[in-house]
């Protein structure tokens, strides 16, 4: 989904997967979405801090728009692929 911007100078908040998040643009995970049962990569990604109302930022994206995705959760920064960050549903607040 795209995210609108109103005339009052704010973005509507909309879902959509960190991977697609504009860079430097500040967010707050919604989801994190398992690909089948028990799945590892979904419950690593929520060991590592992308759960429910945790505030992330997309800082860089790798040569050409590819991988790897700089992400930011804190003070700390993870390098994920796109596919994995596609699985960590958002809302952005804005581009920065």
């Amino acid at each position: 989904m795209n995210n609108v911007y109103n005339a009052n100078s704010s973005y509507l908040r909309n879902p959509v997967r960190l991977s697609d998040a504009p860079k430097g643009a500040q967010a707050v995970v919604q989801s994190v979405t398992d690909a089948h049962p028990a799945d590892p990569i979904a419950q690593r990604l929520r060991d590592l801090g992308f759960v429910a109302g945790e505030p992330v930022r997309l800082v860089a994206r790798g040569p050409l728009g590819g991988d790897p995705l700089l992400i930011q959760i804190g003070s700390t920064r993870f390098a994920l692929r796109k596919t994995e960050a596609a699985r960590v549903e958002v809302t952005v607040d804005g581009a920065a």
